[in-house]
């Protein structure tokens, strides 16, 4: 499903619509964006069309859109939902380099995760990201995220091994944060 539309202060999450499955076949062809997705080859058109459609059925995935200045720079969501168990893993994007950097992806996940807790009304949020993904770590560590473990030489990309931080935010501990 599509998440509804949240306001903050740098990004707005929105629903997908039509004009965004394009945007992603150049962000995911440039190796820069996807060195630390996992994903070392690009996507056509077709494949990103039938993404956001599954997306939008999915009774277990929560996505939106990242707007940054009236533009489109990213996604985030909510995935594969434990209902009887209220916790998913999280993910995000920033397509767009000229929008690293500046708080947006933070202010994404703040969303998100407030979203997660008080709409959703899970229990926790999980994640992955590659050890070396000092960013995206910050951003999540900044949003509640506490180091659980790490996948020691995990995943293949680069021509080199990674390891791989997994992280959690618990409802209870965000709450006590959050006030």
């Amino acid at each position: 499903m599509f998440g509804p539309v949240l306001r903050g202060d740098k990004v707005t999450l929105r629903p997908a619509d039509d004009a965004d499955p394009p945007r992603f076949v150049p962000w995911f062809a440039d190796m820069e964006v996807t060195r630390y997705l996992g994903r070392r080859s690009a996507v056509a058109l077709y494949q990103e069309v039938e993404y956001f459609r599954k997306a939008g059925e999915s009774k277990d995935d929560v996505v939106w859109i990242i707007e940054a200045e009236g533009e489109a720079i990213g996604a985030t969501g909510i995935h594969r939902i434990d209902w009887v168990s209220a916790h998913g893993t999280t993910g995000i994007v920033i397509g767009r380099p000229d929008a690293w950097g500046k708080g947006y992806a933070s202010e994404a996940m703040a969303l998100r995760t407030r979203y997660a807790f008080r709409e959703l009304n899970l229990r926790k949020l999980v994640t992955e990201v590659f050890a070396e993904n000092v960013a995206s770590r910050r951003a999540l560590e900044k949003t509640g995220y506490r180091t659980v473990g790490i996948r020691r030489e995990h995943f293949w990309s680069g021509g080199a091994w990674h390891d791989v931080w997994l992280g959690e935010v618990l409802r209870s501990e965000w709450e006590e944060r959050s006030g």
